[in-house]
């Protein structure tokens, strides 16, 4: 089963910090991620999603892929691609992978303009190890469809301060 956790901060950049962190963790197997998505509200209240896969280029892509296939069996390479090109993209523009975009922008218009919200669909997690990791990260967890325990314990890693690590002692000569 897969869990949405909605989480606040005060930077786009922030965010995409945070983002690039359950990335890495990812790849190390402690957490398998189904989307990610930074939605940013302006000044004027408009919210854009940074979505972590561009299906438009994606299906731009694989669209000129076929076409061009497609033309070269009817001796017609250069319309192929042309026509599967303009398919892809709008096929690539129409997909909604993941997390529903008209859901991520209704919710990350609760925040404040200026600042962002971080969406993630958990498909799996080693939670302790991924919270130890998490710890003072700093941001609120608006939504979420953990259980009160698991959302506690996040919010709880968020806000926690980094303990400060101690400098190295000086190399003292002939000691």
């Amino acid at each position: 089963m897969s869990d949405l956790v909605v989480i606040a901060f005060p930077t786009e950049a922030k965010a995409e910090e945070v983002r690039q962190k359950l990335l890495a963790m990812q790849k190390e197997y402690l957490i398998e991620l189904g989307d990610a998505v930074i939605a940013v509200k302006d000044s004027k209240g408009n919210i854009k999603l940074n979505q972590l896969i561009n299906t438009t280029a994606a299906g731009a892509a694989t669209g000129a892929f076929w076409g061009t296939l497609i033309g070269l069996i009817f001796l017609m390479p250069l319309a192929g691609a042309a026509l599967g090109a303009a398919s892809g993209t709008l096929s690539g523009y129409l997909t909604d992978v993941g997390i529903n975009d008209k859901w991520m922008k209704e919710t990350a218009a609760a925040v404040q303009p200026g600042t962002a919200a971080l969406f993630v669909l958990v498909r799996k997690v080693t939670a302790d190890k991924v919270l130890e990791r998490l710890k003072g990260e700093g941001g609120t967890v608006l939504k979420t469809s953990l259980d009160h325990t698991k959302e506690a314990a996040l919010q709880a890693a968020l806000a926690e301060v980094k303990a400060a690590v101690p400098a190295a002692p000086p190399d003292l000569p002939g000691v």
